[in-house]
């Protein structure tokens, strides 16, 4: 009713909704016309001719008038100047004849139909149109919308709203009223040539005998669906009062009625069940009565079940009747008070409300019964029995009779909806419905359905409902057009009035002629003490603090960032990304625009993401970063776009600011309109499939984004968080935020004034005008009379005008209070501090009218220095005064002589008179220098949630905590605001409404409670620090209050009301005009939802119109729709969100260089004290020679940092430091040293990597369906294992092509390997094997980068019972699956079976190759063994990364390659010191993690297969020890990435009674044969090499620390701890030993002795007395045989006590070892 959504539509939905309620409501289907409603509408119809047409009505009798009517005159307007007028084109000059454009191509929009118009200068021709389909009849010649919508195609111009407009743009050159019905006839299609011919006429007036089933004439035609001798004769047409109709004198003349504003209102009652009983049509002036389909649109919505009860069996639960809803609304509108408008929103709640009232047990256990009450009083009516239609017209006419003739009901004798009318305005003209304001009609008849309508006729509700009707743009349209044709000069001279007192304009004459003196509140510059500026308060600026809530908030974002990243979905792969670029969108507003680049560029964001190189100078460089949502913003997110595919490394980020403000569909909206951007540009399938674009939606009010159709996922959505419960900061804020709900405390503190009030004198005037100019729009009179206020005010107060104490009568006291604070603020305070005063004027017609007379009064006045007024147009920039541009430079300490002020927010303190004008506010944010905020002249006509709240957020505030008592709780934040967890109301005290400074002046704060305080849309407002505040200055005491409110009163009764639920009745309203109630049977915002739960409140409950952005985003079968990276930040309004955001904006580009960046283990070499280099090769030699590499000594000592803390092998020459090396604990991944190293385009990933160029090497390939790969048996022989090894692989499809299968069963045969003479710089030769355990997700396997995009052949070593999560995370890559025996052991069982399998690989090949006729011994020998922790590659002299392909390459480029055992690189650490041209470029030594091996030549050195530590130091030694030379490139380092998870040196000693790892000493680790002692459930081989580590001090007393006198440790190498030091000696014959010469021994180490050791071998060395023997076996039988075959017990001394084994039971194979004395 009052909040008419079918008014609020996009420009044709005015037309719409009015032809949508004549044709849905009042068209008959009967073919006998009726008689009609009323003589006041009615006009004699011509008899009909045999062919249903009146005999005069020839074919082009259009022009609205009846045919015994003269014809309208009509002056066309003439054409622009320079203008084309020639014949068959229009304007622009272009060609519309039908003739010429036959055959061109045409653009024809969606919904649009190409038509032929009929010009009178050209009759053998037509001319080419393109009209919205919705404005032309079906074939029946029926459903036309009323009005226009065309397109011209000649030049292209869209968006006609007007025939009358098109007609002058065509050039038809009429010399009558341009109707459509006469000018639009034939409709036009393609034939088979395609070319563009007439087709059938368009047909206006139906066929046959149903001339009549035409729609109505826009204007006064007769149209009447039953007979004419039933129509009541012409003499009986009387003119309604004036206060009912408009245009009654000259009906004919009204042009627009669409747009005129009617003071008549018919509101359908369309009854539900039928869909029968249809108002008759009304005839006559249809233009002045306007006819609303919405209260029938609640009826049918209330009669709609939803399905959980409609499909509840055979439920009882019934819809309210049709007779109960008449009932209630009669009760609604008897209740309401005489300046009351009806609200839909009440009705419908009402009708709620009975419902469940009537069905309480039946719905309780679907939904929660709603607790009565709301405003006015309880409807909820209980009847046992049905209301009957024969007891609805007396009971509704008793409940009309209780408020006297304010509601009519007229039903007892009315038997048609025709006689109820007819009776109704025959009360109208005879005068009898002066007092009332709605009849309601009732017809019951016997056998029919009931029908009803109500009649507005109230002269105030009328006109809220006419102007409800309109869109706000259509408002601001009609108010512009009012202007423009002068029709408010009347009410503009009559406020100019003062009545006895004189005008205005003379008082101000008299003025400005006596005013040769300056104004007592002049702030000229002589009067300026500068030296008072820091007595009053000293200026800083602090736009680079973040606020902990802030900060949090960023945090949050982040983390929601991380979670889109970490979803299984794969839409963000945060990895890929190395860099952070944005942009941000606001709406088409210079000031916000402004304010954007001032946050952006004083935030720091732009030097953090390396955007500037220096500190930015000006804020230009800051403007490339912001754009503003007009049409040139499609030129910049289209390059933004084209930038993102071409940087598929760099993240972009589109932030849409104040997201709420277009939501329009493009679809819907003309290219001129600005609307529809939104959607044109970021819901594009380009953004859309951008997985780099990430976009990020902020507004204060969500509602309209948050529907079923919302692109935005619930997960996605952050709110702000609440900065105190209970009372407790919980972000050390200090201060706290006023909003909307603290406003509204503030009228319910009792006492003192509230913040948010209204003013009754300001009210009572513009009802006196609105009475007086009823064809004025309500926001003209609103702004005249609010100018008027002012202007008197400024002359009352000036004390320019003699005698003024008379004027304070023509004005209002709150007018009055503003007025004086303004100009009396800046003369008391030495430095001329002031407030600003917010005038909210949407009209900028009205608002520019408003800026000149108000500058004209000030002038008049002598107060051009006393204060400023400024003109808010959003499309505009700031335009100030000089001198007081001056005054703000001064404040600011600003020496940049071209610097103006560009936002609100640098206005601080600066007395003005802002005119914000705008259809909305655009995002602007004010200065905390505001103290009142005017919103007298805003509608009231659009009730919705976001326009409300938008308009009430311009006064919201940041306070300082400190400034309230510590007893104030302090005001609460609700609903409202969205911006707290726990939506809730608090007691506000009542210093917070202490708003009348007269009366009540406000104590000033501590100076400490107005330090450092902020206030803005990003927190980052110029700060006042009041070091000695001067008490006269009542700007420094206003900064920490809050503005006051002034709303006009019908806005302020429905904001201060609360409905049932305890929250304002502003939170029941419809959300946004661009969405529907999904269901009249919703619950009501409950008080305690959160924020989240708010969310999904609308998410259930709304759906968007046609015309949203949203409407389009549905998915057949789905429920959402979501875009997967779009995120939406809500909160409060002037709460801080700009400065959120951008410092998420930093913190996301840290996170993404922190993602780029890997803990590198960086740890200098040990063991190198006293070590003498010597040049062996020249420092410039690509490849070691293996003769000069023989003549260099070999490096027993182990130089890598992970094993300073095993057991030194011991060198001759080689002297430890003093200090030794530190020791460290056991599993100390964490405390080993690292560097953060960011990723180089060369480096190796984890499965987290999920690049572009990664997808086919990870497997999906659009040739193989992913995982799809197959399993393959290999079995071989080895005589060391004595039995055979099998072997599976696991081989992707997409691989096969490196493996041989045979032609019968295609079983796997071998390997393919290159031959040695083999090359292609885009392939490695050598395979690549990974050993790798508990790394599925973190082992970096992803070599492709490191590659360099080189063809490799990777093989992962996985055990079997890992064998399944491998594959499904690395499905392209070729696994090589362990036998079960091994799924306890440790690396060198991996190392021990890749070896072994690459030699016997190498001999298929060799055998295969001699089959094909080629070289056997050509193949190539040589495999990779790596580390699954590698991340990247280094050359060390250029200190910078390389691929791994250049190091691959480099290496088996080698000519003498294979005359080497095994080669590797170096570890990296960040102290190698690059640049030293002497140092070695390749040494002899130990080698780890990353091997180049010969599995050729070192065929009989194998891993020893139970080793679980140390395995690469004696494989090494062993190797070397067999001849063969070992080889270390220095010129390369490979990077070793931190990874704390899984591993082969991760191990856990757990006991055999439970699973659980238990707290286990190594003294627990042996036992005594066949003693009861806890079994562990470890592999005894990691039992042995644990105790011997850490109980060796105790097994080798004389070693410890004892370099001097090594344990001899023959065949193999055992880490004994740190403190004993080990000689490796092999008894092989022919092994490269140490000389042992003179070398006295403190231990003997025999590990698994096989033959090669005898006695005569060991007799070689020499022991000190008391040395300790260690005698290591597989079981107690060989321990004993070896001590007899090696003839022991002649120098070693053994007791029985000295026997031991691992803690393992029998099952487990423990081993066992004798210990014993040398004598």
């Amino acid at each position: 009713m009052g909040n008419s959504y079918a008014g609020q539509l996009r420009t044709t939905r005015f037309e719409e909704v009015l032809h949508n309620s004549i044709e849905a409501s009042l068209r008959s289907n009967t073919v006998v016309p009726r008689p009609v409603f009323s003589q006041l509408y009615l006009e004699t119809e011509q008899p009909l001719a045999h062919d249903g047409r009146t005999e005069n009505d020839d074919e082009d009798d259009e022009d609205g008038s009846e045919s015994n009517s003269p014809p309208v005159p009509y002056l066309m307007k003439p054409p622009p100047e320079g203008c084309c007028t020639t014949d068959g084109f229009c304007q622009a000059g272009r060609d519309l004849r039908l003739s010429s454009l036959a055959s061109d191509p045409l653009d024809v929009p969606p919904e649009f139909m190409l038509v032929g118009v009929k010009s009178p200068s050209l009759p053998d021709n037509l001319l080419v149109c393109a009209v919205d389909r919705r404005f032309l009849p079906d074939e029946r010649g029926r459903n036309a919308l009323l009005g226009f919508s065309g397109n011209c195609m000649g030049c292209g111009e869209k968006g006609f709203r007007y025939f009358t407009e098109f007609s002058n743009h065509i050039n038809l050159k009429l010399s009558t009223q341009p109707k459509k019905q006469k000018h639009l006839k034939y409709h036009l299609y393609r034939n088979n040539q395609g070319m563009l011919v007439k087709g059938a006429p368009i047909s206006w007036r139906g066929n046959g005998t149903h001339a009549n089933a035409a729609p109505p004439k826009k204007r006064h035609k007769g149209w009447s669906p039953e007979s004419s001798s039933s129509s009541l004769p012409e003499s009986t047409v009387k003119t309604p009062p004036s206060s009912v109709a408009l245009s009654t004198s000259a009906p004919s003349s009204v042009s627009n009625p669409s747009y005129s504003a009617s003071l008549l209102y018919v509101f359908l009652l369309y009854l539900i069940y039928t869909g029968h009983g249809p108002l008759p049509q009304l005839t006559g002036n249809v233009s002045e009565v306007l006819v609303s389909s919405l209260l029938q649109s609640c009826y049918l919505s209330s009669q709609t079940l939803p399905r959980v009860y409609q499909h509840y069996g055979p439920s009882p639960i019934q819809p309210l009747s049709t007779e109960m809803q008449i009932l209630l609304t009669v009760y609604y509108l008897v209740q309401l008070g005489p300046d009351q408008v009806p609200l839909i929103e009440d009705l419908e709640q009402i009708f709620m409300r009975s419902w469940r009232e009537s069905h309480l047990s039946e719905i309780r256990q679907y939904q929660q019964p709603q607790t009565p009450g709301t405003q006015g009083r309880h409807y909820g009516i209980e009847t046992q029995q049905p209301l009957t239609p024969s007891q609805l017209p007396w009971l509704a006419q008793l409940a009309a009779s209780s408020c006297g003739e304010g509601v009519v009901v007229l039903g007892e004798d009315v038997g048609s909806l025709t006689q109820g009318l007819q009776q109704t305005f025959t009360r109208l003209m005879e005068g009898r419905l002066e007092n009332t304001n709605y009849v309601v009609i009732i017809v019951t008849a016997p056998g029919q359905e009931t029908q009803s309508c109500v009649v507005v006729t109230g002269k105030h509700q009328c006109r809220a409902l006419a102007e409800s009707m309109f869109s706000p743009s259509e408002g601001l349209k009609e108010i512009n057009h009012q202007l423009s044709t002068g029709v408010a000069q009347d009410l503009i001279h009559y406020c100019n009035s003062l009545g006895q007192d004189g005008d205005i304009d003379s008082l101000l004459d008299s003025a400005s002629v006596d005013s040769n003196e300056p104004s007592p509140f002049s702030n000229s510059q002589e009067s300026y003490d500068v030296s008072c500026v820091c007595m009053c308060v000293e200026y800083s600026v602090e736009w680079r603090e973040v606020r902990p809530i802030q900060l949090a908030v960023a945090r949050k974002l982040l983390s929601h960032v991380c979670a889109i990243a970490d979803s299984s979905t794969q839409n963000l792969d945060l990895g890929s990304f190395d860099r952070v670029s944005f942009l941000i969108l606001v709406p088409p507003s210079e000031v916000t625009f402004q304010q954007t680049v001032l946050h952006l560029w004083s935030s720091g964001v732009l030097q953090e993401l390396g955007s500037l190189d220096q500190e930015c100078a000006s804020q230009n460089e800051a403007e490339r970063y912001v754009v503003k949502m007009d049409q040139r913003a499609q030129t910049r997110i289209d390059s933004l776009i084209q930038e993102a595919h071409s940087n598929s490394y760099t993240l972009y980020i589109l932030v849409h600011d104040h997201a709420h403000w277009d939501i329009s569909s493009a679809s819907y909206c003309s290219s001129d309109s600005g609307l529809g951007l939104v959607d044109q540009l970021l819901n594009s399938r380009q953004v859309r499939d951008s997985t780099n674009i990430l976009i990020l939606h902020v507004t204060s009010f969500p509602f309209a984004l948050q529907t079923q159709c919302t692109r935005i996922s619930p997960y996605n959505e952050i709110h702000w968080p609440s900065a105190f419960s209970n009372d407790v900061d919980l972000y050390h804020e200090r201060t706290r935020y006023f909003g909307v709900s603290e406003l509204l405390e503030s009228t319910r503190s009792g006492s003192s004034l509230p913040l948010m009030r209204y003013d009754s004198s300001f009210e009572s005037m513009v009802s006196t005008l609105e009475e007086r100019f009823p064809k004025l729009h309500s926001a003209v009179i609103r702004t005249t009379v609010l100018i008027q206020h002012y202007c008197v005010a400024l002359m009352a107060v000036s004390g320019r005008i003699s005698g003024s104490h008379y004027l304070h009568k023509h004005t209002s006291v709150e007018t009055m209070e503003i007025v004086q604070s303004l100009l009396t603020a800046a003369q008391q305070c030495p430095a001329h501090h002031g407030h600003m005063v917010l005038l909210r004027i949407p009209s900028l017609a009205l608002a520019a009218w408003a800026h000149r007379r108000l500058s004209r009064v000030r002038g008049q006045l002598g107060l051009e220095e006393s204060f400023e007024i400024i003109l808010g147009n959003p499309k505009e920039a700031l335009n100030i005064g000089q001198n007081f541009i001056d005054q703000i430079k001064t404040w600011l300490k600003i020496q940049d002589a071209d610097w103006i002020p560009r936002t609100y927010l640098e206005l601080e303190a600066l007395p003005c008179i802002l005119i914000l004008s705008g259809a909305e506010p655009l995002g602007e944010s004010l200065p905390r220098s505001l103290k009142y905020c005017d919103l007298r002249v805003i509608s009231c006509s659009y009730l919705q949630r976001t326009t409300l709240e938008q308009e009430l957020g311009l006064a919201a505030y940041l306070v300082k905590a400190e400034s309230r008592p510590p007893h104030n709780p302090g005001p609460g934040s609700d609903l409202l605001e969205s911006d707290a967890e726990k939506l809730s109301s608090t007691d506000n005290e009542e210093e917070e409404g202490q708003e009348n400074v007269q009366s009540q002046p406000h104590r000033p704060p501590p100076s400490q409670s107005r330090r450092q305080h902020s206030k803005s849309t990003s927190s980052g407002s110029l700060s006042p620090q009041a070091s000695s505040p001067h008490l006269s200055c009542s700007w420094t005491r206003g900064v920490s209050r809050p503005p006051s409110l002034l709303l006009p009163r019908a806005l302020h009764d429905i904001i201060t009301a609360s409905d049932g639920s305890g929250l304002p009745r502003c939170t029941s309203f419809l959300p946004h005009m661009s969405v529907a109630w999904a269901s009249s049977f919703r619950p009501l915002l409950s008080k305690m939802m959160t924020c989240t739960e708010q969310s999904l409140y609308y998410r259930q409950w709304t759906i968007p119109r046609p015309y949203h952005m949203d409407s389009s985003n549905r998915t057949e079968g789905r429920n959402d729709n979501f875009h997967p990276r779009r995120l939406l930040l809500s909160g409060p309004p002037q709460v801080g969100k700009t400065r959120a955001y951008l410092h998420f904006l930093g913190i996301l580009s840290r996170m993404l260089i922190r993602l780029m960046e890997v803990d590198i283990y960086d740890e200098e070499d040990i063991n190198y004290s006293q070590y003498i280099w010597v040049q062996y090769h020249p420092p410039n030699a690509p490849w070691p020679n293996p003769d000069i590499m023989k003549t260099m000594p070999f490096d027993y000592n182990i130089h890598d940092p992970k094993y300073d803390d095993i057991s030194s092998v011991y060198c001759p020459g080689y002297k430890p430091s003093a200090e030794g090396n530190p020791v460290r604990q056991e599993d100390v991944y964490l405390r080993r040293r690292t560097s953060r190293i960011k990723l180089s385009k060369y480096a190796a990933y984890n499965t987290y990597h999920h690049c572009e160029q990664c997808h086919q090497y990870l497997g999906f390939n659009p040739r193989y369906q992913m995982y799809e790969s197959t399993l393959h048996a290999f079995t071989f022989t080895h005589l060391l294992l004595g039995e055979e090894i099998q072997l599976y692989f696991i081989i992707p499809k997409s691989k096969e092509h490196y493996f041989s299968f045979s032609q019968q069963g295609g079983q796997l045969e071998s390997m393919r390997l290159p031959l040695t003479s083999d090359w292609n710089p885009d392939c490695i030769k050598s395979p690549i094997f990974t050993p790798t355990t508990g790394r599925h997700e973190h082992g970096l396997f992803n070599l492709y980068h490191a590659m360099d995009g080189a063809s490799h052949l990777h093989i992962l070593v996985v055990k079997e019972y890992e064998m399944a999560v491998y594959k499904k995370y690395w499905p392209n890559h070729i696994m090589l699956v362990l036998p079960t025996v091994f799924n306890g052991a440790g690396i060198g069982a991996a190392h021990f079976l890749i070896k072994e399998l690459s030699y016997h690989n190498l001999e298929l090949e060799r055998s295969r190759r001699l089959e094909g006729g080629g070289p056997a011994g050509d193949v190539w020998p040589f495999v990779i063994l790596a580390d699954d922790s590698c991340v990247m590659w280094n050359a060390v002299d250029l200190d910078h990364a390389v691929s791994l392909k250049q190091v691959l390459q480099h290496m088996e480029a080698c000519p003498d390659l294979a005359h080497y055992g095994v080669c590797g690189i170096r570890k990296w650490n960040s102290r190698v010191v690059t640049g030293n041209k002497q140092q070695e470029p390749f040494s002899r030594g130990h080698l780890h993690d990353f091997l180049l091996l010969n599995v050729d030549r070192s065929q009989n050195v194998q891993y020893d297969q139970n080793r679980f530590t140390c395995h690469d130091v004696d494989f090494t030694l062993r190797l070397h020890s067999a001849g063969l030379l070992v080889c270390r490139f220095n010129s390369f380092s490979v990077m070793k990435k931190q990874i704390a998870i899984g591993g082969y040196r991760t191990f856990i000693i757990k006991t055999k009674m439970t699973d659980v790892p238990t707290s286990v000493g190594p003294s627990q680790y042996i036992c005594a044969p066949d003693s009861k002692h806890l079994f562990l459930a470890t592999p005894a081989q990691l039992l042995l090499e644990k105790y011997l580590q850490h109980t060796s001090q105790k097994l080798f007393p004389l070693s410890t620390k004892n370099y001097t006198h090594p344990v001899l440790s023959v065949d193999c190498y055992l880490n004994l701890g740190p403190e004993v030091t080990v000689c490796f000696v092999s008894s092989r014959p022919h092994s490269v030993n140490i000389s042992t010469t003179g070398l006295l021994f403190s231990g003997l180490l025999l590990c698994f002795a096989d033959a090669f050791v005898t006695p005569g071998f060991l007799k070689k060395f020499a022991f000190l007395k008391g040395a300790t023997l260690c005698v290591i076996s597989a079981d107690r039988s060989s321990l004993r045989q070896t001590v007899g075959r090696l003839e022991l017990e002649e120098e070693w001394r053994f007791r029985l006590s000295d026997e031991f084994q691992t803690a393992n039971a029998k099952e487990d194979r423990p081993l066992f070892f004798l210990t014993g004395k040398h004598i």
